[in-house]
């Protein structure tokens, strides 16, 4: 399993880039829930819920923290490519907010995205992970154009110009990250029963779920370390971002808001909420959010099957020969 594993570690290193940067636009353009009281402190920001031979789901952490004032402020982890369900239960609990702070490096003078936007290689690539495994994409689902929601991010030209002053880019960023990982391959977290070679994952029931199962398994892991260990602290493209976007919390509670949500990549959330804690909240309420299911379905076919019953239909399509 070791190519293998190779490969999911890659993968899940540009995916973990991408829940840093969900929403880089181009500068010329009910799910169930878990309820905790467990500090914040306690808890991940993400984090994989089952075993191999069961499945189980991908969940994100939607943590609570409150002041001496009575201000509230949900720091609400973000998957940028989940289940449809996820996104629409998002959208139904920022109703209640009376800000929700969002990200997006933008133009200045852009306005709230709209279904399709997205069109860097960043918003390309999560776009091939949406159709490859059947997911939504954020930007498609989020309303955006809630009242309540309020940009709090860089713009593109802010962004750009904080990355050329200091010789930084995504792809700088991402290779980095690629290359130390894959300089340690037993650093990617195993999990029980994991599939011993190729041809085990390929026969093993539900091949759509068998490999989210296989990759994602291994990501809460991998987000915990985002912030030291792929070398983000620091970087325009985290903490000048998340600089940001205290600076747009800190002018909506000056102007009264009570009830707010600064809705961010989960790899934004450790800084986040260090923040939080200088500015004297404390973590009161978390819930987590299932943005993958991953359950394995015993009736479903297998990979191996499904290239077998793919390579049949293909076999008794009528030839288009004269």
């Amino acid at each position: 399993m070791r190519n293998i594993r190779l490969f999911t570690v890659g993968l899940a290193v540009c995916t973990i880039s991408a829940l840093v940067t969900p929403a880089l636009a181009a500068p010329s353009t009910a799910h169930a829930t878990t309820t905790t009281t467990a500090p914040a402190a306690e808890s991940r920001f993400m984090r994989f819920v089952g075993d191999s031979k069961t499945g189980g789901s991908l969940q994100t952490a939607d943590i609570t923290f409150e002041n001496d004032q009575g201000v509230k402020v949900r720091l609400v982890s973000a998957v940028h490519i989940a289940d449809h369900d996820y996104f629409q239960s998002l959208n139904d609990s920022f109703k209640s907010c009376d800000v929700v702070l969002s990200e997006m490096v933008k133009p200045k003078d852009a306005g709230a995205p709209q279904p399709g936007a997205g069109t860097s290689d960043i918003a390309k690539f999560q776009r091939f992970l949406k159709d490859t495994l059947d997911l939504d994409y954020q930007l498609d689902t989020i309303d955006y154009n809630a009242p309540n929601f309020v940009h709090a991010d860089l713009s593109a030209e802010e962004f750009q110009r904080m990355q050329a002053a200091r010789g930084e880019s995504i792809p700088q960023l991402m290779l980095a990250s690629m290359l130390k990982q894959l300089a340690n391959p037993g650093a990617a977290e195993e999990y029980a029963d994991e599939p011993t070679d190729t041809f085990d994952l390929m026969t093993r029931p539900d091949g759509t779920r068998q490999f989210k199962l296989f990759f994602f398994s291994g990501m809460a892991a991998i987000e915990k370390d985002v912030m030291g260990g792929f070398g983000m602290d620091g970087t325009v493209i985290l903490t000048e971002r998340n600089k940001a976007a205290v600076k747009v919390l800190r002018e909506q509670i000056k102007s009264g808001k009570k009830n707010l949500a600064v809705f961010y990549g989960a790899a934004h959330m450790p800084d986040l909420s260090d923040r939080l804690d200088l500015m004297g909240f404390h973590p009161t309420h978390t819930e987590w959010h299932k943005a993958w299911d991953v359950t394995i379905r015993d009736n479903q076919p297998s990979a191996f099957q499904r290239v077998l019953d793919l390579t049949a239909k293909a076999a008794t399509q009528p030839s288009n020969a004269p």
